[in-house]
């Protein structure tokens, strides 16, 4: 009874585009709220590297196969320093270049010499469990010679003698 008379009141018109403007705004608020609250609570979620394809072109920390399976680098020294070491080295590599870097996350591409295949390395930082978890993987084709492999064994390596992982 109350917006009907509201509505013969204010014209109708002028009581509908309220009305429809406050429910498109509750709306709203509600996607926000849900999208806010979905990535709240499940912070675990943006942790995940992308699995492994079946090709042998790929290593990752959480792979759940031994073939695709790398350890992560375990940091024993400053988180900070740790992250920074990796970012450093990554830079220092032959055409290999970080393309997105959000703190905790990273990606960066190496480009072969001679056929410019294009390989991706993703990057997490766990800090609360000291861990580096990283992925390299082929674009394209099936086999890479272990290259991928290589390439995440020699950031180790240059991370361990810059005394930041085990």
């Amino acid at each position: 009874m109350n917006i009907n008379i509201y509505l013969y009141a204010a014209g109708k018109n002028s009581g509908r585009n309220a009305l429809s403007g406050v429910i498109g705004k509750l709306f709203y608020i509600g996607i926000i709220m849900t999208l806010s609250m979905a990535t709240q609570a499940n912070p675990i979620a943006k942790k995940q590297l992308a699995p492994c394809p079946s090709s042998p072109n790929c290593v990752s920390s959480q792979a759940a196969d031994a073939d695709h399976f790398i350890a992560p680098f375990k940091i024993i020294g400053n988180i900070d320093d740790a992250w920074t070491a990796l970012k450093s080295a990554l830079s220092n590599h032959s055409r290999t270049v970080i393309t997105r870097d959000t703190g905790d996350m990273l990606h960066a591409q190496a480009t072969s010499l001679v056929f410019r295949f294009v390989d991706d390395i993703d990057v997490i930082l766990d800090a609360e469990a000291r861990l580096i978890h990283i992925r390299s993987a082929s674009r394209v084709g099936y086999g890479d010679f272990g290259v991928n492999r290589k390439r995440l064994e020699k950031l180790r390596s240059q991370l361990q003698q810059a005394d930041v992982i085990e």
